[in-house]
């Protein structure tokens, strides 16, 4: 083996492994060098558990001569009888190194082996990768050499994985911190922050198509039944809305009980507010389709639920808003409170979606005008707008 090539690695891995720019580049090149100095490799492998609440973990699989593969599993991999017969569990629950080789009886145990044998393998070890804060990761490697791999070759693979750790580590902090943002704050907020915008008092002005809904009846919801239920019927209100809001480029800022605050920013699609709206409108009719056919079981009943959503377009004003040292990223404005008591009329009026004149005309879709009424807190009096294709609940 090459061993001062061994020692490039590792410092360029100590160094941050700069010439990579992201994590398979990093693996990509991190393998290649290996190869390169002697190491045998026919497969490696990462496994990094991930702080989500869909996704326990990610791999990434690399194979000389191909792209690095990238994966992810999510929690019911727990159960997985491949994972619970896999090395890699030993790894993640005791920290320790773990071994197959193809000639040893003992290895049989794992499942895996017979797989790797199929493919021409003839050695396979499982190292942890630990971080600092404790948590233990883990890699594999694989080879084909006659033999396995030496104990030479054994070694190297150790002193080269602690390094490896730490630049695996990096990313998997930047990762974790863009996930947990977009997952409570919402993507494009998410960025901001991470972009430095962090300050008290840090806004910007944008025109949006504004959406604010809530679940009709929530009060006596929450009194009759316990309070596990009435989250797990949230959780699958709010299913029928968030993958409909983000499919159609809408993004969630805030749940507030059982009413949800989302925008679709128009100055990103280069002020193409008719689109934006009609993406806005769509969202909504696909949210009430799932709300319309989502049924939950409550005593001895087939519950069934309504909602209603007001849609307004304007400018907002979004950002960071709070005291102290606790802030909120969200959105302000006139135009949020105008589509917050639009909400309120919409319940009176028993109807699901609801638009202000602003939407109504730029959408284009089907409306009816539903006349004109007072609004708390503005001057005016607001036209109302139903979609013509809804007819009022009882």
């Amino acid at each position: 083996m090459n061993v001062s090539a061994l020692q490039e690695l590792a410092d360029w891995l100590i160094d941050g492994a700069r010439s990579a720019a992201s994590p398979t580049g990093m693996m990509a090149e991190a393998c290649e060098r290996m190869v390169a100095a002697g190491l045998p490799l026919w497969r490696a492998g990462v496994f990094v558990r991930t702080l989500h609440p869909d996704i326990y973990g990610r791999n990434f699989i690399w194979r000389p001569g191909a792209e690095v593969e990238v994966g992810t599993v999510d929690f019911q991999i727990l159960e997985s009888p491949d994972f619970l017969t896999s090395p890699l569990i030993i790894v993640f629950q005791q920290g320790v190194e773990v071994r197959a080789r193809v000639d040893d009886p003992k290895s049989r145990r794992f499942p895996i082996v017979d797989e790797l044998a199929a493919e021409g393998v003839t050695d396979y070890v499982a190292l942890p990768v630990s971080f600092l804060n404790g948590t233990v990761n883990a890699s594999s490697w694989a080879t084909t050499q006659p033999g396995g791999f030496t104990e030479e070759q054994l070694v190297a693979l150790r002193k080269i994985v602690t390094p490896l750790a730490r630049v695996i580590e990096i990313f998997s902090l930047t990762r974790t911190a863009a996930s947990l943002l977009d997952t409570y704050v919402g993507n494009r907020a998410g960025a901001r922050i991470l972009g430095g915008q962090i300050r008290r008092g840090h806004t910007e002005t944008m025109n949006a198509a504004i959406w604010l809904s809530d679940l009709r009846g929530f009060t006596s919801l929450s009194d009759r039944v316990p309070a596990e239920t009435v989250v797990d019927v949230l959780n699958h209100y709010f299913d029928c809305q968030v993958a409909a809001i983000r499919t159609h480029g809408g993004e969630v800022l805030k749940y507030m009980g059982d009413g949800l605050l989302a925008v679709f920013p128009i100055d990103e699609y280069v002020g193409d507010d008719q689109q934006v709206c009609m993406h806005a409108l769509d969202a909504a009719r696909e949210s009430r389709a799932g709300v319309a056919e989502m049924q939950y079981p409550i005593g001895d009943t087939l519950e069934r639920f309504r909602f209603g959503v007001a849609l307004h377009v304007g400018r907002i004003l979004y950002g960071n808003i709070g005291g102290g040292n606790r802030l909120d990223f969200t959105c302000i404005g006139p135009a949020v409170n105008l589509a917050a008591r639009l909400e309120k009329i919409a319940g009176h009026l028993q109807r699901t979606v609801v638009a202000s004149e602003g939407f109504a005309s730029v959408s284009g879709a089907g409306w009816d005008d539903l006349g004109e009424f007072p609004i708390a807190g503005f001057a005016k009096a607001a036209r109302v707008y139903g979609l013509a294709d809804e007819t009022p609940a009882a």
